[in-house]
Formats: C-alpha cells, structure tokens, sequence
C-alpha cells in the first residue's frame, strides 16, 4: 500500500510493512495491527478496519470480525486518558466496585462513557494482572494500584493538569 493513501502515521506504516514479514500469514499480525493502529488513530474506524483489511489481504468482515472479539478495541472515540477500573475478584473484593463508582460519579460518565470535553473515558474491565496490589486501575498503559475512592480526585487532577499541557494521544 502506497504511503501516501494510507491513513497512518508513515512511521506506523513502516513498522507494518515490517511487521507482517514476521508472521508466516500475513493475517496473523491482525490484533498487533489493530493495537498499534487504535493508540495513533484513538480508536478502530471504519477506515481503519478497510486499511488494515486491504494491508493484509482479507476483507473488511474478516477484520471486524476479530477485532470485536477484543475487549481492549474501541470501535467510537476515548478520551485523551481512558481510565479502566478493574472489578474482578482480588479488586472487586478490596474495593474495585467503590473505586469504579467513585470515578463514575467525578467525571458523571458510566462504562464506556466520554466527558463532554473529551479528556476522559472510564470503563469497568476484568483482570488487568495487578491483583497483589488489588484494587488497581489502568489509565492508558499506566497503571495504579492500591487505591481507596479518596485517591480518585489526585488522579483525575494529574492527568487533568497533563491534559491541559498539549500534545495529542
């Protein structure tokens, strides 16, 4: 695919064109691809989706079909920071349903919910591995752990002051 017609970064072009040499099918750097291309665009488009089919040489129900069996793929826009707030067993048990609720109500926005400004997302998640450090959250790849619902006003304010900085996802 020409660089110039594609809808990614050209250094995000580059890493799949190098990607896809290391699979034996082409197809099987699908959720690699996915991934990479959701963290530059924000979330998997329809462009995206008909980019990466034709990249890989299967159809664009193909890519969807896959991509919707992943939880951690958004098929709408997140905010800036997408805050996901683990509720399984070693959270749910140490208090991930408060956190959860907690965050719920500060930013006024439910699972899979967007504030009006775009800055934050927040969803309810399973596992996200940090049990020993139960209840842990996940905002974009940074985790926290060890929370109490009074330590969601610190977070929501550092990443607030961070949104307010500039630059782009």
């Amino acid at each position: 695919m020409s660089e110039t017609m594609s809808i990614f970064s050209p250094a995000l072009s580059a890493k799949f064109d190098k990607l896809v040499t290391k699979y034996p099918l082409k197809r099987s750097a699908l959720v690699p691809m996915l991934l990479y291309a959701q963290d530059e665009i924000g979330y998997v488009s329809d462009a995206v989706v008909a980019e990466i089919a034709e990249r890989i040489g299967i159809t664009e129900l193909d890519v969807r079909s896959v991509a919707s069996y992943y939880s951690m793929l958004r098929f709408k826009p997140a905010g800036k920071f997408n805050v996901q707030v683990c509720t399984n067993i070693s959270c749910m048990l140490r208090g991930g349903y408060e956190i959860f609720d907690t965050f719920q109500e500060k930013l006024g926005i439910g699972h899979k919910g967007v504030t009006a400004d775009g800055v934050f997302s927040l969803e309810e998640v399973e596992c996200i591995g940090a049990c020993c450090w139960a209840p842990a959250i996940q905002v974009n790849y940074t985790f926290h752990d060890d929370l109490k619902p009074e330590s969601v006003d610190g977070i929501l304010a550092d990443y607030r002051a961070k949104s307010n900085v500039g630059g782009s996802r």
